[in-house]
């Protein structure tokens, strides 16, 4: 109903300004056609004088693509296997790696891998490049064409070639698929602690988060000290869900508001009364694959004072993107608004800051490793909005917390230094028995491996046209 009025009231202000801006629309219309004409004019020239006759299908296509490729890196044309890739990221499960990538200059480089996968257990990690699949070199690929090269029927083996910052050699590993279940939500308890990790926000992702404080509270026979909420490497998903997972946790105020082209198509998302956790103190971890959706949750969490965000700078994806069909099983993906935190921040470029940056000090090489952010990516929106932090970011003085280097955590179980930090901070509120717990369960990650450059150099070879393998 409100998206039927919504577009009602915009036609009746359109039809009430026809009258004074005739003129102002007749020049626009004009100036449209005009490069309608040069497009009409390149289309035919490519039909007349290509080397190859050319699907009509596929030039419209690849006109579309571009047009919205223009405008930002998340507007987008989901047709055929793009739109069932788009289906994956929010109801479903595929046999494959477990990564999540994107494409810098041609090459395809890893934003994340999703935990517990095999992509994840052999050690990859954000920021690596993959330049090869089973030794033909990937560059110059779309997204979606690499993503498939990746995917396959669960039980096969695919080979792919990564190279790393710091990393004198490329390494190759030889990967078996999996089903990749997108399961949203995992919980555990550590000591008297809750640990919900919620890997993406898809459909039922408030409701699975519900659950998991009841499953906690049931294990325990009682209320928890408190819960850390792992919104690390979890690169959004559907808004409606994350205001449902804010929501467990407020119990009152705004979520998250979004603001479209026109100041007043302001629309606003307040919690319901009821917090589930009863206020029980909160950590949620963040760091550069926390986006979209999960920066919603960490920052209404931070503005209402109701958790302490810990870790590293977060993404810096601040805008929505509606799905608006055009046929069975086509999409435009199109950027339609910017969303903001219940302060007024926008996240856009700068993120999510933590109160308490935490570095992942068990990541041997997390000085070396590059990271990929918003505004990293070509042609993201700019922030509007900025505010300069410069002078209260960082006073110059390293932190002794923070000395311990990963083979001296690794000999204290500790293989996940972030999350560990965030239970000591939970457990000193149940005092030196909860303090000695924790370190003595300490945060063991089980079938990981780390990436070691091979004894001799690996032999890929390049693709038609490809330059030689350096």
């Amino acid at each position: 109903m409100s998206r039927v009025l919504l577009q009602a009231t915009a036609t009746v202000a359109a039809l009430a300004l026809i009258p004074v801006t005739t003129g102002a629309l007749a020049q626009v219309e004009t100036d449209s056609y005009r490069e309608l004409d040069q497009f009409m004019d390149v289309y035919n020239l490519v039909k007349a004088k290509y080397v190859d006759p050319v699907d009509n299908k596929v030039l419209v296509k690849g006109a579309i693509e571009g047009m919205l490729a223009a405008l930002d890196p998340h507007s987008s044309y989901e047709d055929g296997a793009d739109y069932e890739n788009l289906r994956i990221q929010t109801e479903g499960n595929y046999g494959g790696l477990g990564l999540s990538i994107t494409m810098e200059d041609g090459i395809v480089k890893v934003v994340t891998p999703q935990k517990d996968t095999p992509a994840w257990r052999a050690g990859v990690k954000s920021g690596d490049y993959i330049t090869h699949v089973d030794g033909k070199f990937v560059y110059g690929l779309t997204r979606d064409e690499a993503v498939a090269q990746m995917r396959g029927k669960p039980g096969t083996k695919v080979t792919i070639t990564v190279v790393r910052k710091g990393l004198d050699k490329p390494i190759q590993l030889t990967l078996t698929r999996e089903v990749i279940t997108l399961k949203p939500v995992n919980w555990e308890v550590k000591g008297e602690i809750g640990v919900i990790n919620i890997t993406t926000f898809s459909d039922g992702t408030g409701r699975y988060v519900r659950d998991a404080v009841a499953g906690i509270k049931k294990q325990l026979g009682r209320d928890p000290l408190g819960y850390v909420i792992d919104l690390r490497d979890n690169g959004g998903g559907l808004l409606n869900e994350a205001v449902s997972v804010a929501d467990v946790f407020l119990d009152h105020g705004e979520i998250v508001s979004q603001r479209g082209r026109d100041k007043l198509d302001i629309q606003r998302y307040a919690a319901t009364p009821g917090d589930a956790t009863g206020g029980a103190p909160l950590v949620v971890l963040v760091n550069a694959g926390t986006a979209s959706a999960s920066e919603i949750v960490a920052g209404a969490l931070q503005d209402h004072h109701r958790a302490v965000i810990q870790g590293e700078r977060s993404f810096g994806k601040g805008s929505v993107q509606s799905l608006l069909p055009l046929g069975p099983k086509t999409d435009v993906r199109l950027t339609t608004a910017r969303y903001y935190t219940p302060s007024g921040r926008s996240v856009q470029e700068g993120g999510i800051d933590p109160d308490l940056p935490v570095p992942q000090l068990s990541d041997a090489d997390y000085k070396n490793r590059p990271v990929v952010r918003e505004d990293d990516l070509r042609r993201h929106l700019l922030n509007t909005a900025k505010v300069d932090n410069k002078l209260i970011e960082d006073d110059g003085k390293p932190d002794p917390r923070f000395a311990e280097t990963p083979d001296a955590l690794k000999a204290k179980n500790i293989d996940d230094y972030q999350l560990y930090y965030a239970l000591q901070t939970l457990a000193r509120l149940g005092g030196p028995t909860q303090v000695a717990m924790i370190a003595k369960l300490g945060t063991p990650n089980p079938g990981r491996a780390e990436l070691s450059p091979p004894a001799n150099p690996v032999k890929v070879e390049p693709g038609p046209g490809a330059a030689p393998n350096k």
